[in-house]
C-alpha cells in the first residue's frame, strides 16, 4: 500500500485530508458517524478571544453548486474551548487544529497564546479574512502589510506550527502568501470563501441578513485550484489546499497543483463521512496508479 502520510513543519499527518473550519464543528459532533482517527486532522470552528454571537439570521443560503454563509464566527471564546472542549479532544487519535480569528493583531496574538498552552493542539490556522476594526473594516488578509501585521504579532507569542488561511478576495494572492512566509508562517491554507450575494426578487431584499456572505462549494473549485497552484510556486513552505473539494479526484487535483494537504468543507454538509471516504480514496488511487507514496504526486502537474 502506498504511504499517504504528509508533513507540515514538524507535524506528521497520517494522511493529507483535514476537515475545514466551520464545517465540522469541533469534530465531536461527528464522532458517532465518522471514525475521526482515520482523518489526517480536524480544524475546529473559528475561535476568538471573546465569545461572539455571530450575525442575525438568515445567515446561510444555497446557491448553484455551493452555498453562501455569513455566520459571523459564532463561538463561545477561547477560554471556553480550553476548559470544556479541549479535554474531550485531547485523547482522540488525530490532530486537532484551532482556527483563530480576531479584530486586531493583539486579539489574534492573545487568543493564539492561550491555545499555545494546550499540549495536544499542535497547530493553529490563522483566519486573516477578518475585518480590521481600526481600518474601516477592510480584511487583514487583502494586503501584504495587513497579513504581515497579524502573522508577526501571533508569531511573537505562538511557538508551534502556524498555518495562515488566505483570502481569495485579493489582486495577487502570491504576494500575500510571501508576506506571511516572511513573518514566520510555517504553512498557508487557501482559499477561504469568495464574497458573494443572493437576492430574493419577490421581497426585493438580500437573502442574507448582512447582504453579502462567503461563497463555498464546488462552484469555487477552479478558482481555488488556480490559486493553490500559484501560491505553491511562490513560497517554500507547505500549502494546504481547499475550496470545493468533494471527491477523491478533486483532492488528487489539488495535490498535483502543489498542495501538501487538503481540507474538505462544504461537502461535509452533504455527506458527513466524505472526508474519510476521500482519505481512503487517495490511498486506493495511489495504489492503482503504481505510486509508492503521496509525495510522488504533490506538485506533479506538467505546466
Amino acid at each position: 500500500m502506498a504511504a499517504v502520510n504528509v508533513k507540515i513543519n514538524d507535524i506528521i499527518f497520517k494522511n493529507p485530508v483535514l476537515t475545514a473550519s466551520g464545517t465540522f464543528g469541533y469534530g465531536l459532533e461527528f464522532a458517532d458517524i465518522v471514525p475521526l482517527h482515520e482523518l489526517g486532522g480536524v480544524i475546529v470552528k473559528g475561535t476568538t478571544l471573546h465569545p461572539r454571537e455571530g450575525n442575525d439570521y438568515p445567515r446561510m443560503a444555497e446557491t448553484a453548486q455551493g452555498m453562501l454563509n455569513c455566520v459571523g464566527l459564532q463561538n463561545k471564546g477561547v477560554d471556553y474551548f480550553c476548559q470544556h472542549i479541549y479535554p474531550q479532544l485531547k485523547d482522540i487519535d488525530t490532530h486537532f487544529i484551532v482556527n483563530v480569528s480576531g479584530s486586531s493583531p493583539d486579539d489574534y496574538a492573545e487568543c493564539a497564546a492561550r491555545v499555545d498552552a494546550l499540549e495536544k493542539i499542535p497547530a493553529i490556522e490563522l483566519n486573516i479574512s477578518c475585518p480590521n476594526v481600526k481600518q474601516g473594516g477592510m480584511a487583514f488578509g487583502v494586503t501584504p502589510e495587513g497579513a504581515a501585521s497579524v502573522v508577526k504579532a501571533v508569531r511573537s507569542r505562538y511557538h508551534k506550527t502556524l498555518i495562515v488561511k488566505l483570502s481569495p478576495n485579493v489582486t495577487n494572492i502570491a504576494d500575500i502568501a510571501r508576506a506571511c512566509e516572511a513573518e514566520g508562517a510555517d504553512s498557508v491554507s487557501l482559499i477561504n470563501t469568495l464574497m458573494g450575494m443572493a437576492i430574493d426578487i419577490e421581497r426585493r431584499r438580500p437573502v442574507l441578513s448582512i447582504a453579502t456572505g462567503g461563497l463555498s462549494g464546488p462552484a469555487v473549485k477552479p478558482v481555488a485550484l488556480r490559486m493553490v497552484w500559484q501560491v505553491a510556486k511562490a513560497v517554500s513552505i507547505p500549502v494546504v489546499g481547499l475550496g470545493g473539494i468533494s471527491s477523491t479526484e478533486d483532492a488528487i487535483a489539488f495535490l498535483m497543483a502543489g498542495a501538501t494537504a487538503i481540507e474538505i468543507g462544504t461537502a461535509n454538509f452533504i455527506d458527513p463521512a466524505i472526508s474519510v471516504k476521500v482519505a481512503r480514496g487517495i490511498g486506493a488511487w495511489l495504489d492503482s496508479h503504481g505510486c509508492k507514496s503521496v509525495d510522488e504526486i504533490i506538485g506533479a502537474i506538467n505546466d
